[in-house]
């Protein structure tokens, strides 16, 4: 079909009325730095087990590899501004600190479907052909977002605008039309490093270069087995992701408090009991969390973070919570069972457990987690 001319502020417009917060326009390539920032970035496996960046690593770095017809990006963002510092969740060891993103609905279905709504028009509009992706296709959307001019890529890796600070969902669609590009931000960081200072396990290699290995929201969500040990430690009460570096990004100064109710955190999620979540069995899991990203992550990495959290608490009132789960059915809960307990029982309450606990035929990981 053949395509009809439609303009920047048409779309814009449009945009705006299915409720994005900004909407820029770019060409749809990506500079070769940032291909070779990619390509680097997998070659020293910061990847961990995000195999499907590598295995996507060519359609990624280039959108015309992905959809040889595309000639535009048009980047939307999607507040969602905290009405309060997510680091202070961090105060109460007893309950958990989960992720600002993650406090309500799934952003994917929120985005997704204005993305449809928008790229439905344009297409009926201009008879062009559209795509719409959110972050689980393989796109560079930072990159894109940032040439598009919705904000920079700080020196935490993450986009970060000087009008709603760290707190952007990205969407893009991409399209036949052609549209003139709008300016690309420039970065804003300056001498700045609070994003490197405060990351609590030193995930960042230097400034623009993470290793996601040992990212704290690598390892609670993508990461699907037993977390290091020297990592355990500097997780905290977080379960679900890390806000560190992006709560205390000074451009938060003039972020602006989401005004879409999904993602307004829900009460039960805004700083649970560690004790609560940790009596949660597959189905309850699977209710509680109904809607939201947190349930992608199935109940087996979810109770590993929540009995790492415990074990960090340092109150060994929690320890029924721990014994119960030391013989769950799924080895990963019961290794992080066994650290939790040996974190907060005594000597005799230790040597007592391991006793009685080696005595079942046990995995070997389990069993080195008693060692």
């Amino acid at each position: 079909m053949i395509s009809k001319p439609l303009d920047r502020e048409s779309v814009r417009a449009r945009a705006r009325d299915l409720g994005f917060d900004v909407v820029r326009f770019t060409r749809a390539e990506i500079a070769a730095r940032t291909k070779a920032d990619l390509k680097n970035f997998l070659i020293e496996g910061f990847h961990g087990d995000m195999a499907w960046l590598e295995a996507n690593a060519d359609r990624r770095a280039d959108p015309h590899v992905l959809w040889p017809e595309v000639k535009t990006a048009v980047m939307v963002g999607l507040n969602y501004g905290p009405a309060v510092n997510p680091r202070d969740a961090l105060k109460h060891t007893d309950r958990a600190a989960v992720s600002v993103y993650a406090r309500n609905r799934d952003y994917h279905d929120i985005l997704k479907k204005r993305l449809r709504q928008l790229a439905s028009w344009m297409a009926s509009e201009s008879g062009a052909e559209v795509k719409i992706f959110v972050d689980t296709a393989p796109v560079l959307e930072k990159p894109l977002a940032q040439q598009a001019g919705l904000g920079w890529q700080g020196k935490h890796t993450n986009l970060v605008s000087r009008e709603f600070g760290s707190w952007l969902f990205l969407g893009e669609v991409f399209t036949t039309l052609e549209f003139e590009s709008d300016e690309p931000e420039s970065d804003h960081c300056g001498g700045c490093h609070k994003c490197l200072d405060v990351c609590p396990t030193n995930a960042f290699v230097a400034p623009y270069k993470l290793d996601a290995r040992r990212c704290i929201s690598y390892l609670t969500i993508e990461h699907k087995g037993p977390i290091p040990r020297d990592l355990r430690p500097l997780m905290g009460n977080r379960i679900y992701g890390c806000d560190d570096c992006l709560a205390v990004c000074p451009w938060n100064k003039f972020a602006q408090v989401t005004g879409e109710s999904g993602f307004l955190q829900r009460a039960e999620l805004s700083a649970p009991m560690l004790k609560d979540l940790a009596s949660l069995d597959d189905q309850s899991f699977r209710t509680v969390f109904a809607g939201s990203p947190i349930k992608r992550i199935g109940r087996g990495r979810f109770i590993r973070n929540v009995l790492i959290a415990i074990g960090n608490s340092g109150d060994p009132a929690m320890l029924p919570s721990v014994e119960a789960l030391l013989r769950d059915e799924m080895p990963l809960v019961r290794g992080a069972a066994v650290w939790a307990f040996r974190r907060l029982a005594d000597a005799e309450q230790i040597a007592a457990m391991q006793a009685e606990h080696l005595a079942f035929e046990f995995d070997e990981e389990v069993r080195t987690e008693w060692a």
